[in-house]
């Protein structure tokens, strides 16, 4: 009798953990379209539209980076990079539209800045021209002002890269 409690106790638990999991998956990766979109708004409340936005940002991210090797190493590498950071650089302008946190906000600036520049040095060195480019900030990152340099707090400085 004990064990049988304990089992259902135990099967109570799970189908809990897997409920919370399935929610909180949710409101990270659902789908931006259709019904689930609805049932995103109501899960996820006002970050909707963030999540939708992240969501589509990483599909199109792995789709770039699931590439077939062309037997150019170099090729291969910079066509799945430039892939990773154009996602990052999608991403951070979600942050900037949405995001009310000053510092991450500066810090998704810099990111679409740093992506930008990396993306057009793997052209260059591909040979290819930078007027291909589409990577540029939209009017959230361009609304901000310029950064000269951030200061960052105390735990974080010390992790922070020196230049």
């Amino acid at each position: 009798m004990t064990r049988h409690l304990t089992m259902r106790a135990g099967s109570a638990l799970l189908v809990t953990v897997v409920a919370v999991i399935a929610f909180v998956a949710g409101c990270q990766w659902s789908h931006p379209s259709g019904h689930l979109l609805s049932i995103m708004s109501e899960l996820c409340g006002d970050e909707a539209p963030f999540v939708a936005e992240n969501r589509a940002a990483m599909q199109r991210m792995m789709d770039g980076m699931a590439i077939e090797p062309s037997g150019d190493v170099d090729r291969d590498f910079s066509t799945m990079m430039i892939a990773h950071h154009q996602g990052a650089i999608e991403m951070a302008q979600a942050e900037l539209r949405h995001g009310r946190n000053e510092l991450l906000r500066r810090i998704a600036q810099e990111i679409v800045v740093e992506q930008q520049q990396e993306i057009a040095a793997m052209r260059l060195a591909r040979g290819e021209s930078l007027a291909r480019s589409t990577a540029s900030p939209d009017r959230a990152v361009q609304s901000l002002a310029p950064v000269k340099a951030l200061s960052y707090p105390t735990t974080v400085a010390s992790t922070a890269p020196r230049q």
